[in-house]
């Protein structure tokens, strides 16, 4: 990789004039290409402190070897010249909205002699009715499908109508009643050219005039006992109505537009657009793109637009009102620009509310279904999956199959509330009653190599004594029975509730629940060379030397590995990456909703925590029998004793918890509560709910303030 230092322009050389500039490879390739204002500003943003920038952006200036830039006379003819270059270089850091296809369209060609309904992709032909567009294809030719019922239009090509002209006889679409066969001349030029308009007028919206027709026609013939006509009109008329309903209105009937919404996380972004013509949805369209690079809500909108209506063979079909969830910070020249392209005015907006911004709410929840089915595909699939650990084991060099990989991360805000997180990947799928979270404190919390130290020497000590213990995974012999009281969990941490909570191991689980006598094929570490370190030194300390070890950098998404002085770098698209990743975020989320969890008791304390053989249960009915802490505070052994379940040896415990000048000078005096403890029974006497009382923390030290 190039140091930027090495390729970095002069600052007076680079021109303070808007333009577009790129960013190459050592092999000459285009790997970026971006817009700007001011190019001297922009540029210099890539040649700051490496550390500073987002990790996406330090990648490419560091694959890049060289930049160059155009001045251009606008931001507008930045926009299209950027355009331009993105689809002609195709830069491997730029998001791409790739789609080898354009938009399918329903067509009428009205300009032939026998009009033809046909499923039409580029350019408008003059003559031509288009309807749409519609995507997938496949939901054209089912409302054709069921059109044809009802309006029998010609289908077929030009040669297969010709070669039935020839033979006299009509193709399969005629024998079974799907196509009115003016080749035969079963019906006249005329008669099929109003045909053909009866279908254009019905597809327009036009549709109850039709269906009034054929109900009225379906009564006439039951009135003279034609049951079997009855029965054949009122399929047709359910035909229709299929149909009506799919193109059903949803916004005014003079509503063009298009309505694009996003669901994104660090690594992809999901699109979706729902195409709204004559106010009814015709079509709808979505990709699933990886972020290659850092960008806003707002830039993402703006490459978007720029690519898939610059795509359009025929801008023309650029709606004439375009709607997203965040303008660009350009708006006015990308209208401007779609205005140029389109030949008409275009509208770009932020729907604020009523119908629009209900369906692109609707649109939206489309595309954060979009990107989670997508992630489930590649998580899911086997053979994806056995893929990602082939490919694993091959990089990193192993011989062992990695059948159980353990990934650790440490959370905590400004050292203090310190946790861990252990997550376990069987087979790469998670196993989530193995999941465990460690409280750490003291020496062992003061930063986050000596954290990641302190839980993976309790969670490897636990595998020892179990190994230990049975002997099935070292010796391969039948362990023994259990232990009657039963393998002590990790410090008593399981799951942190709800469907990750890992269960506690009980006496009667059996050999099966000595889940951690079974070593990892791989420790995967959230970090870089220091977490690394640290975890090959516990191992060591416990005298495993034969685990495998790799951290997984969140800079550029490089593995670590002990003793290594570079890192190893896979591929953005690999599959092993991805499953990588997929673990470091899932022990991420682990770790961040413990410590949540911790940090908000931490913050509620009360004078009745922390005295031995009062738990929660019995700290309600204290305070339900005596309605606050104050009266608790004042009342003698005998009085605590009245409570439902206090004992006489409880209730002393609790008197003299809650007089600890009584323990040193004898006396029974409950003495004055203190000011915290006032303000609580100020609230809290008249209701008797109040238990608990917020304190403040100091972020740095730990220390609880009153």
């Amino acid at each position: 990789m190039a140091d930027p230092a090495s390729y970095r322009p002069r600052t007076g050389e680079v021109p303070t004039s808007p333009g577009v500039y790129r960013f190459r490879d050592p092999d000459g390739r285009v790997i970026y290409v971006g817009k700007a204002k001011n190019l001297r500003s922009r540029l210099a943003s890539y040649f700051q402190d490496p550390n500073g920038l987002h990790p996406k952006t330090r990648a490419m200036v560091f694959t890049a070897a060289s930049v160059e830039w155009t001045v251009v006379g606008s931001e507008l003819e930045a926009l299209q010249l950027e355009y331009t270059w993105i689809k002609q270089y195709t830069p491997r850091f730029n998001i791409m909205y790739r789609d080898d296809k354009s938009y399918p369209y329903l067509a009428v060609t009205m300009n032939e002699k026998y009009p033809r309904v046909q499923v039409m992709r580029g350019d408008k032909r003059k003559g031509v009715k288009y309807f749409g567009p519609f995507h997938p294809a496949k939901a054209i030719r089912e409302t054709v499908d069921l059109m044809l019922r009802v309006f029998p239009v010609r289908t077929c090509s030009s040669g297969v109508f010709r070669r039935a002209e020839l033979s006299g006889r009509p193709c399969l679409m005629g024998y079974i009643d799907k196509c009115a066969a003016p080749c035969v001349d079963r019906i006249s030029q005329a008669g099929h050219r109003q045909l053909a308009q009866d279908f254009c007028d019905f597809m327009a919206g036009d549709a109850q005039k039709y269906i009034r027709r054929l109900e009225a026609q379906m009564k006439e013939a039951v009135a003279d006992l034609r049951y079997e006509d009855a029965a054949r009109r009122r399929d047709d008329i359910a035909a229709l109505k299929r149909v009506f309903e799919r193109n059903a209105v949803v916004l005014s009937e003079t509503t063009e537009a298009d309505i694009f919404a996003f669901a994104d996380d660090e690594l992809e972004a999901a699109v979706q657009v729902f195409h709204v013509r004559d106010g009814r949805i015709r079509g709808q369209r979505g990709w699933v793109v990886e972020k290659v690079e850092d960008v806003s809500g707002a830039t993402m909108v703006e490459q978007l637009l720029e690519q898939v209506y610059g795509s359009l063979e025929d801008t023309s079909r650029i709606p004439r009102e375009v709607l997203v969830p965040e303008l660009p910070e350009n708006a006015d020249q990308v209208a401007a620009l779609l205005s140029g392209m389109r030949g008409a005015q275009v509208s770009l907006r932020v729907p604020q509310r009523g119908d629009k911004r209900s369906l692109m709410e609707t649109v939206k929840e489309n595309a954060v279904l979009a990107l989670r089915v997508h992630k489930t595909r590649r998580s899911g699939d086997l053979t994806t999956r056995s893929a990602a650990l082939r490919e694993l084991q091959d990089a990193l060099e192993l011989p062992e199959p990695l059948l159980r990989i353990e990934c650790y991360d440490i959370s905590h805000v400004s050292g203090t509330n310190v946790v861990g997180s252990m997550v376990v990947v069987e087979d790469g799928m998670p196993k989530k009653a193995d999941y465990r979270k460690f409280s750490v404190t003291g020496d062992a919390a003061r930063d986050d190599t000596a954290a990641m130290r302190n839980v993976l020497t309790r969670r490897f000590r636990h595998y020892l004594e179990d190994q230990e213990r049975s002997g099935t995974f070292a010796t391969g012999e039948i362990a023994p029975e259990p232990d009657p009281a039963g393998p002590a969990d990790l410090d008593g941490q399981t799951g942190p509730g709800g469907a990750l909570e890992g269960p506690a191991r009980t006496p009667s689980d059996g050999p099966s629940s000595r889940r951690f006598a079974y070593p990892p094929s791989l420790v995967v570490v959230d970090g870089g060379p220091p977490q690394v370190a640290s975890a090959v030194q516990a191992l060591a300390d416990l005298g495993i030397t034969d685990l495998p070890v790799v951290g997984l950098a969140k800079r550029l998404e490089e593995l670590w590995l002990p003793g290594e002085e570079f890192p190893l770098v896979l591929p953005r698209a690999s599959q092993g990456l991805y499953m990588l990743q997929r673990i470091r975020d899932e022990s991420h989320r682990f770790a961040i909703t413990f410590h949540r969890e911790k940090r908000g008791k931490s913050m509620v304390s009360s004078a009745l925590d922390g005295i031995e053989g009062l738990g929660p249960a019995k700290q309600k009915t204290l305070l339900k029998h005596f309605g606050s802490v104050k009266r608790i505070r004042a009342a003698s052994v005998d009085q605590l004793q009245e409570a439902r379940g206090i004992g006489p040896a409880l209730a002393a415990t609790v008197h003299a918890a809650l007089h600890p000048e009584s323990t040193e000078t004898g006396t029974e005096s409950a003495g004055p509560a203190g000011p915290a403890e006032a303000v609580r029974d100020a609230e809290g006497t008249e209701t008797g709910s109040v238990d608990r009382v917020t304190r403040g923390v100091n972020l740095t030290t730990g220390e609880i303030l009153d």
